[in-house]
């Protein structure tokens, strides 16, 4: 086969095949004290939802079957008008459960054309700068909102999660600025069982202020675990601060656990994903094994 024709079954494959491969990763995270029960979180993100997508929209749909204790939305759901109504379709299963979410940047702004390659050399950082969100955010944020789900954005939160009191920080998409972590900033009270912080961007300067007031498990979306991987050598960018190392999956910073979704979607105008299938995340919480 010539090297064109391997350029097309690749790209055939990276956008039809792997792109609709969505799977489930599973992580045991050891944050519960001794004694406690296991307690299940279901981690979506990055769906980049348009209408037509009735796969994806229907795989959301079959997560209700592993009856998680919390869901957690970690950004970047929408990336048309009208995914509102297919959204809600989608998590509607899920919706009996507690539900948290914040946003990221697409939820606010309408993904444009773009040259996808210039991510192998900078971050997306900049190409955001609609002044005037043309997204129904607001819309997507109050259906959530309304079918009991929490709004985590630059906000703090205390909610029963099967045996366990806890409480949560979260904040804004920091990829365009809107993180404001003095609004939640302070030590994460001790006495909760779980200690929760959630965002959509996985900033090092963030994720470091989380840990240092004592939040325990970390979860973060945005990077797409890279989108377009290298088999055996992972991630070419994580268009963010984070290292390619945690550019998805279960690692440590400073004293938390961070886990980074490498999320569900992508942008319609850069439609592939190559060594990196899409996914959502069932974190088991288990007690902390005793210090000797």
């Amino acid at each position: 086969m010539s090297i064109l024709g391997l350029g097309v079954a690749g790209l055939g494959y990276a956008s039809i095949v792997e792109r609709n491969w969505f799977r489930l990763r599973r992580f045991d995270v050891p944050v519960l004290a001794p004694g406690q029960r296991p307690v299940r979180i279901l981690q979506i993100s990055d769906l980049h939802l348009t209408p037509g997508r009735s796969r994806l929209i229907n795989w959301v749909r079959s997560l209700a079957s592993l009856e998680p204790d919390l869901v957690v939305n970690t950004g970047d759901t929408l990336a048309h008008p009208d995914a509102i109504g297919p959204y809600m379709r989608a998590v509607e299963p899920l919706l009996d459960r507690p539900g948290l979410f914040v946003y990221g940047s697409n939820d606010l702004y309408a993904p444009r054309p773009k040259n996808p390659a210039r991510y192998l050399w900078r971050t997306s950082k900049n190409d955001s700068r609609q002044h005037i969100p043309n997204l129904p955010w607001a819309e997507l944020g109050a259906a959530m909102t309304e079918a009991g789900w929490v709004d985590m954005n630059n906000a703090t939160a205390r909610l029963k999660v099967a045996d366990l009191d806890v409480h949560v920080g979260g904040i804004h998409d920091s990829h365009i600025d809107r993180d404001r972590y003095d609004e939640i900033a302070g030590p994460a009270p001790a006495d909760a069982d779980l200690r929760l912080g959630v965002m959509h961007s996985p900033e090092p300067r963030n994720m470091s202020r989380f840990a240092a007031d004592g939040y325990q498990l970390l979860l973060a979306g945005h990077t797409h675990g890279g989108q377009l991987c290298i088999p055996f050598y992972g991630a070419l960018v994580t268009n963010c601060g984070i290292d390619r190392a945690r550019v998805k999956g279960l690692s440590r910073h400073e004293s938390s656990w961070l886990h980074v979704s490498a999320g569900l979607g992508t942008s319609p105008y850069a439609p592939v994903r190559f060594a990196c299938p899409p996914e959502a995340t069932l974190l088991t919480l288990v007690p902390r094994r005793p210090a000797r």
